[in-house]
């Protein structure tokens, strides 16, 4: 097994100098032999009984979890339902058409073509909700060796489609920084979503860096670091090209980091420009890249600043009605337990 500790030595930032060729097998594998062993673990399984539990040949799958037979979609699928993944593990699996387009990429990245960026975009989108069902220890490796190749490709790109394929790496970087905060590597995951940073600054995407700040606001308040809160939510917030639902959240954030240092009336002014945002939020869609925020989940970012406004019974409402909301498959995220202690902490102090 990969440990977390040695994958932060080699990822602490991506390196785009001198790196080695783009393997396609690996994008065209997708990883999915060890985020499915590691997903069939988690979920209390052996191999033996995962095959007996699906009515598979145990040959077959563990050929499948050893990298040297692709599952078959049928495979894929019952493999993501048996670990309740909801269509996000076989998801990582290309068909036959990106399959074929992204080798190509890979091997010549200066002829990149949409359907190469679209393929590696679904992926991430697939490695994102992944996230939301499995332990995030689990989908590090596999996320760690697609920032890799994803960075490499786009190291090498030329054309209409290079700043596209910019818009997907930053995203997986960023999404690696974000694993990485989970499991309290902080070194490491700041200086991913630092160059994922760089690289929304770089093709001017507003919304892809003000979730980069967002996450560090995150690492902060991991952090017990008020002053940290508040200074990179408050740049989330103000980020040019920020989502109306992105800066409600950045906004209750920092006001929350302000309350903390004891600047109330800052911290109110900024609960206010957060309400202010709400309708104009609720009449668009959340964006893609940061698809969880919906009206349900900003209920739950004024909860935990209300919370430290100390407005407990306040707080409790907001956080069991933000819960409430969340789709089914959200509900038991290991980001959310987060949030499940704040209700906590607030109906005590109630």
């Amino acid at each position: 097994m990969i440990e977390v500790a040695m994958l932060t030595r080699e990822v602490t930032r991506v390196d785009y100098s001198g790196a080695p060729p783009v393997n396609p097998q690996r994008f065209t594998m997708s990883d999915f032999a060890d985020l499915a062993r590691r997903a069939i673990r988690d979920s209390g399984y052996s191999m033996k009984a995962a095959a007996r539990a699906m009515n598979y040949d145990p040959a077959y799958l563990s050929r499948v979890f050893s990298g040297k037979q692709k599952p078959s979609a049928n495979l894929a699928a019952s493999l993501d339902a048996l670990v309740g993944a909801g269509g996000a593990l076989a998801a990582t699996v290309l068909n036959e058409d990106e399959e074929s387009r992204v080798a190509r990429s890979a091997a010549n990245p200066s002829r990149l073509d949409a359907g190469t960026v679209d393929a590696l975009a679904g992926v991430l989108a697939a490695y994102r909700r992944l996230d939301d069902t499995v332990k995030p220890e689990s989908v590090i490796p596999a996320t760690v060796t697609q920032t890799k190749e994803v960075t490499r490709m786009l190291r090498g790109a030329r054309g209409a489609y290079r700043d596209q394929l910019a818009e997907v790496a930053s995203e997986w970087v960023q999404f690696s920084g974000w694993l990485f905060a989970q499991v309290r590597k902080d070194a490491a995951a700041v200086g991913l979503l630092n160059d994922a940073l760089e690289l929304a600054d770089e093709i001017g995407n507003g919304t892809l860096a003000a979730q980069a700040l967002n996450f560090k606001g995150y690492i902060a308040r991991q952090q017990n670091r008020h002053q940290g809160i508040a200074r990179w939510f408050s740049a989330a917030a103000n980020t040019p090209g920020a989502h109306p639902a992105q800066r409600i959240g950045d906004f209750l954030h920092a006001a929350a980091g302000m309350a903390a240092m004891g600047e109330l009336d800052s911290a109110l002014r900024m609960v206010e420009e957060a309400e202010g945002l709400t309708d104009k939020a609720a009449a668009l869609p959340p964006p893609e890249t940061a698809y969880w925020l919906t009206p349900a989940f900003n209920r739950l970012n004024m909860g935990l600043c209300t919370l430290e406004l100390g407005r407990y019974s306040e707080a409790a409402d907001h956080l069991r009605s933000g819960l409430a909301g969340l789709p089914e498959e959200l509900r038991d995220a290991p980001w959310s337990w987060e949030h499940k202690d704040a209700l906590r902490r607030a109906v005590a102090a109630a």
